[in-house]
């Protein structure tokens, strides 16, 4: 019996058609985010395979003929609803155009700066998104449970209160400026760590005006769960995915997580219901670790759409068993990056969810990128096929 083929949720059942989609960070610098600019282009092409009927802000890159290819071979046609840019002049100008010609919301991925777009054409309130994302005010989209021990200390503060500290903890920035991928998270397990975490903060001074200090928890899982909220359905549980981490905390993609613990999933539902409370609406992934005691703790609450979300989004889509989502870049020959791409994805083995060509750009040379969902029957058969295909792509 076939699978059934659609998402278990598109953004349109959360934004209909009315609303603009942007999940790219704004051009403006954040020290806290690694913002290559190819790596923020390719970012918009993730939620285009969930988007149904809403509008989404593409570069112009992550949809060329080798995605619909790629889109084809797993029978999924390439949304219409596509609103393309090629840089930052053409991104911003969509932006403020679809706002103020043609009175159009948009839902923000990333805060943008009011010179892009005012503040009354966010879709979800600027205010709401920037407070329900500020590390510092953690404790209180809690219910102030679920915390590690932490310090919020003044920039200044800083050198004095850390040196009260035993290793190893984590330093964070305490504001609303986002982290992803591990960046902005410090993992300190020495004095060496430390010191390369002041001269990030020291770079990052004059942007940021707290830092977070808090306890590194010995981790037995790292859980990202995830939830949608809009006014019709109320809260819904999409599903929880595993994160895969170095010991500096650095992103290596996520899995299906089996078996998760309900307090776990009760554990964020409490945030999420606070979130609702306070105006937030869309999609949700809390960071949620349990410990060697099965003690839970929040030690990052996005609410936005993270990498994994398409993944759990996309189940009905992919073989029962194991899942593993993750982003490569292409270490040498685009078009042979490509072939191989589409050579597991026809056989059944790889599900796309973006590709950015590189190949698009004829006045620089631009390593292609792409992101999708490994599917099997096992952990280790999926982990067998993802070396092949590393050893592949290096010929």
């Amino acid at each position: 019996m076939e699978k059934q083929t659609n998402p278990i949720l598109t953004l349109s059942n959360l934004y209909g058609d009315d609303i603009i989609y942007t999940s790219r960070p704004s051009y403006s610098s954040n020290p806290w985010l690694a913002l290559e600019e190819h790596q923020c282009n390719f970012s918009t092409g993730r939620e285009l395979i969930i988007a149904g009927q809403t509008p989404v802000i593409v570069h112009a890159a992550s949809v060329t003929d080798k995605l619909t290819s790629l889109f084809n071979a797993v029978r999924i046609e390439k949304p219409k609803n596509i609103l393309k840019f090629e840089d930052q002049a053409t991104y911003e100008q969509l932006i403020k155009k679809s706002a103020y010609e043609y009175g159009k919301k948009i839902y923000f991925q990333y805060v943008h700066e009011s010179d892009v777009l005012e503040n009354e054409h966010y879709a979800l309130d600027k205010n709401t998104f920037i407070a329900l994302n500020n590390k510092s005010r953690l404790p209180e989209w809690t219910g102030y449970k679920y915390l590690p021990e932490r310090e919020v200390v003044k920039i200044d503060d800083f050198e004095e209160a850390v040196s009260n500290w035993e290793f190893p903890f984590v330093l964070k920035p305490g504001d609303d400026l986002p982290t992803a991928g591990g960046y902005g998270v410090m993992i300190c397990h020495n004095n060496k760590d430390l010191i390369k975490a002041k001269q990030a903060i020291s770079k990052a001074s004059h942007m940021t005006n707290t830092l977070i200090i808090e306890q590194k928890i010995e981790i037995a899982t790292n859980y990202s769960v995830q939830y949608a909220y809009s006014k019709e359905e109320g809260i819904r549980y999409l599903g929880t995915t595993e994160q895969l981490t170095d010991q500096y905390g650095y992103y290596k993609g996520n899995h299906n997580a089996q078996d998760v613990p309900n307090a776990v999933i009760q554990a964020g539902r409490e945030i999420m219901e606070i979130g609702a409370k306070n105006g937030y609406f869309g999609i949700a992934g809390f960071d949620l670790l349990v410990d060697m005691n099965n003690d839970i703790y929040a030690i990052d609450l996005n609410f936005r759409q993270n990498g994994s979300t398409s993944m759990l989004v996309l189940d009905p889509f992919l073989r029962d068993g194991y899942h593993k989502f993750y982003n490569y870049i292409s270490p040498h020959d685009n078009e042979h990056f490509f072939k191989s791409i589409l050579k597991y994805v026809q056989k059944g083995l790889l599900f796309p969810i973006a590709y950015y060509d590189g190949d698009w750009f004829s006045n620089e040379i631009v390593k292609s990128r792409f992101c999708g969902i490994w599917h099997g029957s096992n952990k280790e058969g999926v982990e067998r096929i993802e070396q092949q295909f590393l050893k592949e792509i290096q010929v």
